[in-house]
């Protein structure tokens, strides 16, 4: 391989890397916080909640990251990964705004 090839690959495996790493928490902390803020509006105390939310995290963070690893298509991933953050943590604190 020349080394243009060589400098595409590794922009690609640390952009995959970075996808999986930070939109992964990403997306984990949207859910968290959608999850915490959910059970909170359901009438369940804040700390069982966060208790709950923080267990399930571990397996969120677990799923996002390999799946950003074996997901065939790069844009996909930053998509779902960002998207799904922003749209969480955005009800999250809709949510939240209501409950004030």
């Amino acid at each position: 391989m020349n080394q243009a090839a060589d400098e595409l690959t590794a922009t690609r495996i640390v952009s995959r890397v970075a996808a999986s790493v930070v939109g992964g928490w990403a997306f984990t902390w949207g859910f968290v916080s959608v999850v915490i803020t959910g059970l909170v509006a359901l009438g369940q105390p804040y700390h069982e909640a966060s208790t709950a939310a923080m267990l399930l995290a571990f397996i969120v963070f677990l799923v996002a990251l390999c799946w950003a690893i074996a997901a065939a298509s790069l844009a996909r991933v930053w998509a779902t990964l960002a998207g799904g953050a922003a749209l969480m943590t955005g009800a999250a604190w809709l949510l939240q705004r209501s409950l004030i």
